[in-house]
Order: C-alpha cells, then sequence, then structure tokens
C-alpha cells in the first residue's frame, strides 16, 4: 500500500472508525538471492497485487519506495520494494529456485534474458477494485500478461511451468472507508473482494498457470498503523476480526475451487494472518525490541518514513536495530520480517508448491 497524508485519508474519520481501517497495505538487475530447488521444475513466476509483492512498478516521483531510507539494507539505496530491503516476493521467487522476476514497468530497457524469471505486475497500493492509488488494479494487470501472451513474449509452454502470486492486502477497504463506507458495510464488501479475487484466481488458472497463490489477509489489527492507538502495546481485535472473516471466506472459495480442480491442489493459500501472528507471538528470546513498533517513523503524526523538509532535513527517524524490528513502517515488515514469515511459510503453506 502507498503512504498518503494524513490529511487526504484520516481528517474526515474519527478515531473509531479509523480502528476499522483495513490497511495494510522494493528495478531492473535488482535480484534476491535464489536457492536452487531443482525439485520444483517452475521456470517462472507472475506476480500480481500490491507493495506487499511490489518491487519496483510504482511510479519515482510519488512513491515512498524510491526514497531514502527505503531499501538501505537491500540493495543499500532505495529500489523500488516498500521495505528496508527484500518483500514476499523475493522471498517465494528464492523457494521456487528462481530470481525475482522483472518489474513490469522496465519491460521495454529489459534485456531479453531479464524475462527468463517471469514478471512482476504488482503495484504499491492497487486492490482488486479501484483504490486510491494512481495504479492499474489487478484485472488490469491480468490484462497485462494477456497482452505480453498475445505479442508472444510469453508462450503457453511458460505458462505450464509457471506459478503465480497474487497479493490482496487491504488496499480496497481504505479505499472504501475512504469513500464514506460503513463499519456495518464491510462484511458485504469484504465478500465482493473475495468474490472478485476468485474470479482473478480462475482467469490465470484458464489462462494456463500450472500453480496459483494467494495471500490470506495479514492480522490488520497488528499493523502500526492501528496499534499507534494503544501506544503499541497490543493488537486491535476488531480490525483483525474483519481480517479472520476475510480469510474465511477465501478459504471456502479456494476449497472449492480446488474440489473441481483436476489435480484437487492448483490453488495455494499463504497464511499471513497465521505466520505474522507466529512470528509476533514468538520472538526469539534473544530480541527485546517491540514487534509491534514501526522502525521507520516520521517525527510527527504529519510524516511519514522518507519526508523531508525544504532543506532535505529528515522528519523520520529510523529505529537502531533494523534487523531486530519486525515492521518498517506502518504497514509494511522489514526485510527479516518477511523472512521470519517466510521460515514459517516454507514449513507449511509453500510446500504445497512441490510437485
Amino acid at each position: 500500500m502507498m503512504e498518503y497524508s494524513h490529511k487526504q485519508l484520516f481528517s474526515p474519520f474519527s478515531l473509531s472508525l479509523a480502528l476499522f481501517v483495513l490497511l495494510l497495505s522494493g528495478k531492473m538487475g535488482i535480484q534476491a538471492e535464489a536457492r536452487v530447488h531443482r525439485h520444483h521444475h517452475y521456470e517462472k513466476l507472475f506476480i500480481f497485487g500490491d507493495s506487499y509483492v511490489d518491487t519496483g512498478n510504482s511510479r519515482k516521483d510519488i512513491s515512498n519506495s524510491w526514497k531514502v531510507p527505503y531499501g538501505m539494507t537491500f540493495p543499500q539505496k532505495p529500489a523500488g520494494r516498500w521495505s528496508d530491503g527484500r518483500v514476499l516476493t523475493d522471498y517465494v521467487a528464492q523457494f521456487l529456485g528462481l530470481k525475482s522476476p522483472l518489474p513490469y514497468e522496465f519491460r521495454k530497457e529489459a534485456p531479453p534474458q531479464y524475462l527468463k524469471y517471469g514478471m512482476n505486475f504488482a503495484y504499491g497500493g492497487s486492490g482488486v477494485f479501484k483504490t486510491l492509488a494512481p495504479y492499474p488494479n489487478m484485472t488490469t494487470q491480468i490484462n497485462f500478461l494477456e497482452q505480453l501472451i498475445e505479442e508472444k513474449v510469453f508462450t503457453l509452454s511458460d505458462l505450464s511451468k509457471s506459478v503465480a502470486l497474487v497479493s490482496v492486502a487491504g488496499n480496497d477497504y481504505r479505499y472504501y472507508l475512504a469513500n464514506n463506507g460503513t463499519a456495518e458495510g464491510i462484511p458485504s464488501f469484504i465478500a465482493s473482494v473475495v468474490n472478485q479475487t476468485i474470479i482473478n484466481l480462475i482467469r490465470l488458472q484458464k489462462l494456463g498457470v500450472k500453480k496459483i497463490v494467494v495471500d490470506a489477509l495479514q492480522p490488520l489489527g497488528c499493523l502500526p498503523e492501528v496499534t499507534v492507538a494503544n501506544s503499541f502495546q497490543h493488537c486491535n481485535s476488531t480490525a483483525n476480526n474483519l481480517a479472520v472473516f476475510s480469510n474465511n471466506l477465501l478459504n471456502q472459495s479456494v476449497t472449492k475451487l480446488n474440489q473441481e480442480a483436476k489435480d484437487h491442489s492448483t490453488f495455494v493459500i499463504l497464511d499471513l494472518y497465521k505466520s505474522f501472528l507466529s512470528v509476533l507471538n514468538n520472538p526469539p528470546a534473544s530480541n527485546t525490541t517491540n514487534l509491534l513498533k514501526l522502525c521507520c517513523a516520521g517525527v510527527s503524526s504529519e510524516y511519514f518514513c522518507s519526508n523531508v523538509d525544504e532543506n532535505n532535513v529528515k522528519k523520520y527517524v529510523v529505529c537502531e536495530n533494523v534487523q531486530a524490528a519486525f515492521f518498517w513502517d506502518t504497514f509494511h515488515p522489514t526485510q527479516a520480517g518477511w523472512k521470519a514469515v517466510y521460515n514459517n511459510l516454507q514449513t507449511n503453506d509453500l510446500r504445497r508448491l512441490k510437485y
């Protein structure tokens, strides 16, 4: 998810309604270290969604992900990832024995060999439907893939040996509330988001993608944007319950899709809700850091991580030990946070990607 000024989003809302906000949410040549797992036999990875998986599509002129201190851990400079370093895409690619695929925005300037590992169509701030971000929603992102297939950039053979990673991390709900949506209407809207997500998954299946992975909502009530209201002391149960409601609907729908699929395992859910909580509730004994607190924070409620004044003086502070922090900014995990989540997913949901 992209970050917008508080004046844009929160001034119309009371604090109580803001607690219902389902917030979440890193260029060519920037690749995660890949470990080869040849037993997977997947050759390409296609990414769709938002900032949890965006590795450089968001516009440099308006995106915080292209500003210091984003990317300070990897690759030691801003590179379009919404973190201090690697994000979920990088770790899923690593699991598959691939390098992170090229962001769609760099397709025209990249040599052909950069298409070897697939393509990333995700944009920070986008959603299943229209959102506040000036970016293509997921339907349009899939249109981009279809266009590349028509242009023979990717073939049906490529798709038959590929994995699609789909991230739906809460931007639709942010837009819903920013446009006078009510707390009472959220359950119905969540159902519409899940239904459209399923339509998108089926569309990818019909294009010939071998395996389709979709993430469940993270515990929205544990995001720093929400826990700041109680000094980062505990998660908000109301927001978490909304995530659970969404995830239950998604699980029911994906179970039905797999029952109808030929191999009964075409669709895989990455349970970010369970994985996030597992990490947050079981930190290493040596780590005394408050994992609910963000590492990069604005010096006041008017500023976000990366903001500077007219004299380029920082309006943010970065924690002393980013490696010990779980959350990077108000919505996104640190590289260390994503790695911990990945380690949990490796022994659970990701195992279902093996042939």
